[in-house]
């Protein structure tokens, strides 16, 4: 009776279902070898080339503004974690794919390998600054990982061949079986004497070779010790890349070494009435640890500051090259300044306030003395990274300036070590450049900037705004309660802040003393809250009279807009 046609469809899928799970394997153990010793060779070479990152950077790169404020907004400043995960399960999901082609169309799957290894090379080799050993990374990557995946396929294709022997030897022993029975059938019926056994040709050999042939067994193990093993090597591989990358001792060294020199000009004290203390506001000047980081850089960029300039050039009179001990000597000075990232939602929380360190940009442009057509300031950081700034926010009386202290320290690496522009009243994208190396005096109708070619102003102004701290939403108890906040028009001031609930009067909040007007500002509001589902929103009017929008915009393409709502359930 034959088995039914479900059964004889099944087995087959079932094979091959069985087959490709230790292909893919071979395809993640390949992937993991050649990755993880590309890592390790970029942590060696001191270089920027790392593979994922690399991958990672060209896809920040590539990715359209929407897709970047959707990361943003979805893991806020754990973006960059979230995208070398992706490329990462990407990585493994086409390495297992490979393995997968690499058994059953060879060479496919190294071609695949191949593919994906050229596009972390091209990755490499579009990152600024570049060099040619920063291609030593992806093409080692590349080559371990093609010779490992043909090695264990390989390896896998004579493991599967030796069980599809072993299959046939154990049909031919059954026919021997079968005949040895018929042989002694027959010489106890007395046709055959009892010696004389029915063997062919093929049983014999096939007895032979199953007698000099290692068990099935031992040759799956050696695949899997194989795969395996390099796995384990490449993670290892990939593990101590990363711990040499982020230790790349010397520039940390020489950051913890630094002692920077007293301000010239110091910033005036905060004011005592400045920071209203209540549970769960921010604190007026935000801690190093605390301070919102967005950049396009997945790697920070580790600059020796004794290796750093900062060069001047354009439309100028005079080209400036200005070094690290230079720009010590200068007189330096102190000023605490809000900085916001144009990406910032309603009510989000990229938004702080330190005290920077640093020389007036206004005086250093000045010794280049820039041409009268001149409009815009491209600058550039260490990774190739460009920002456009409107020069006369660089060369009025407002307190921009080429950063090297934040909060009475180096700043730290991930905000810009040596050296970062800090600009009152522009957002980020068009003035706060990080590990700045150049500026370009130029026009905005001669050169685009990073973010200006994918789709977002020219220039950046901050928009007045305010937010809601406490209640941060939810359920509270009824009766007395503070509503607290912040609310900002960096280099015009707040005039006053205002408070609706429901759907009631506008009420006028108590303001904080401010720091100075380019610095935000914390409000408060006594309220007894009564049971029930509120609504609170909260606006700003600034010191030039102009009152926030309740129009809703969303980030793109010059910031958000509307005013800061939330919902709080009070219980009894």
């Amino acid at each position: 009776m034959s088995p039914e046609p479900s059964t004889v469809a099944a087995e087959p899928r079932r094979r091959s279902l069985r087959g490709a799970a230790p292909a893919g394997l071979a395809g993640l153990g390949a992937a993991a070898l050649g990755v993880g010793l590309g890592e390790l060779a970029a942590a060696f070479l001191q270089t920027t080339a790392s593979p994922i990152v690399a991958v990672g950077a060209l896809l920040i790169d590539l990715a359209p503004p929407w897709a970047k404020d959707a990361a943003i907004a979805l893991f806020g400043t754990a973006d960059k974690i979230a995208l070398i995960a992706l490329v990462a399960v990407v990585l493994l999901v086409v390495a297992a794919v490979a393995g997968v082609l690499e058994r059953r169309r060879p060479p496919w799957g190294r071609v695949l390998i191949g593919l994906i290894a050229a596009i972390g090379a091209v990755a490499v080799a579009t990152r600024t600054p570049f060099s040619p050993l920063d291609t030593v990374p992806p093409l080692l990557a590349m080559v371990v990982a093609v010779l490992t995946l043909q090695f264990l396929a390989k390896t896998l294709a004579e493991a599967e061949q030796r069980a599809r022997q072993r299959v046939s030897e154990s049909e031919l022993a059954a026919s021997r079986s079968s005949a040895i029975g018929a042989t002694s059938r027959a010489a106890a019926a007395g046709s055959l004497q009892p010696t004389e056994v029915a063997e062919t040709p093929e049983i014999k050999e096939a007895v032979a070779d199953r007698e000099a042939t290692p068990p099935v067994g031992v040759d799956r193990r050696r695949f899997l010790i194989y795969s395996g093993a390099s796995l384990v090597v490449g993670v290892i591989a990939a593990a101590s890349g990363a711990a040499l990358s982020a230790g790349t001792r010397a520039v940390t060294a020489v950051r913890e070494a630094i002692a920077l020199p007293a301000a010239a000009l110091k910033a005036a004290a905060v004011p005592a009435g400045a920071q209203f203390e209540i549970p769960g506001l921010a604190p007026v000047v935000t801690p190093n640890a605390e301070f919102y980081r967005i950049d396009t850089a997945l790697s920070v960029p580790l600059v020796n500051p004794e290796g750093w300039s900062l060069r001047i050039h354009g439309l100028v009179d005079n080209e400036v090259t200005i070094t690290w001990d230079e720009l010590l000597a200068l007189p330096l000075e102190e000023s605490i300044t809000t900085l916001m990232c144009v990406s910032n939602e309603v009510g989000g929380g990229l938004i702080g306030n330190a005290l920077w360190l640093g020389y007036p940009l206004r005086e250093l442009l000045k010794r280049a003395g820039p041409q009268a057509d001149a409009d815009m300031v491209l600058s550039k950081s260490a990774d190739g990274w460009t920002a456009s700034t409107p020069i006369g926010a660089l060369t009025d009386d407002r307190n921009a300036i080429l950063a090297v202290g934040m909060n009475g320290e180096p700043l730290p690496a991930e905000h810009g070590f040596p050296v970062r522009m800090v600009v009152p009243g522009l957002y980020g994208y068009v003035s706060a450049t990080k590990w700045v190396v150049d500026l370009e005096v130029t026009r905005f109708d001669r050169v685009n900037a990073y973010w200006t070619d994918r789709g977002w102003s020219a220039k950046g102004p901050i928009k007045i705004g305010s937010r809601i701290d406490v209640p941060s939403g939810g359920s509270l108890n009824a009766g007395p309660t503070t509503i607290a906040g912040f609310a900002w028009q960096q280099h015009t001031g707040i005039e006053a802040v205002e408070v609706q609930i429901d759907d009631g009067e506008w009420q006028p909040t108590e303001l904080a003393a401010p720091i100075s007007d380019d610095t935000w500002l914390q409000w408060k509001l006594d309220w007894d809250a009564p049971t029930g589902e509120h609504s609170v929103r909260v606006r700003a009017t600034s010191s030039d009279g102009e009152v926030q929008t309740d129009a809703r915009a969303n980030v793109v393409p010059d910031g958000a807009t509307g005013h800061h709502e939330i919902q709080v359930n009070v219980t009894a």
